[in-house]
């Protein structure tokens, strides 16, 4: 049996640690769909085409790895993809708290789809998209946190 998981998120932009969670998923899965949320809410810095994009370029040389949007509710787009695995990563015991929530949420609206913890491989534990966002914004350099096409985004 093959098994697809879902790795959702806004990815505004993708981080070395999208990219080391997502890398263990495929290890771990047969295939991968890295969804990447519209999230309007979030008003992200990058818009949906351009996340997307991106996302396809530092996945590239990924073969179980697809790229792809959604809108509306995550597990009803894993119903259509036929995903079975939510794959979360964590931070930081903060992030457990509502990562937790969340799963148990997702399960009521859809119980034929698990979710999956991924730690954090331990030197990006401090990295998030809004930090990385805002140290650029400030002239700082984000190169340990994202791929070199990412940076590049981010400085134009």
């Amino acid at each position: 049996m093959k098994i697809t998981a879902i790795y959702p998120g806004t990815f505004d932009p993708v981080t070395r640690g999208h990219i080391d969670v997502a890398s263990r998923a495929a290890k771990m899965f047969d295939r991968v769909v890295l969804a990447v949320a519209a999230s309007p809410g979030k008003k992200p810095h990058f818009d949906l085409q351009q996340r997307s994009a991106l996302a396809e370029q530092v996945f590239a040389d990924y073969d179980n790895i697809e790229i792809t949007s959604f809108k509306g509710l995550m597990v009803d787009f894993a119903d259509q993809i036929g995903a079975t695995v939510i794959v979360r990563g964590l931070r930081a015991v903060s992030d457990f708290d509502y990562e937790v929530q969340l799963a148990n949420l997702n399960r009521q609206l859809n119980s034929g789809v698990e979710t999956v913890f991924v730690a954090a491989a331990s030197q990006y534990t401090f990295v998030s998209s809004s930090m990385v966002r805002e140290i650029s914004a400030l002239g700082g350099d984000v190169s340990p946190f994202v791929d070199p096409l990412v940076e590049q985004a981010l400085k134009r």
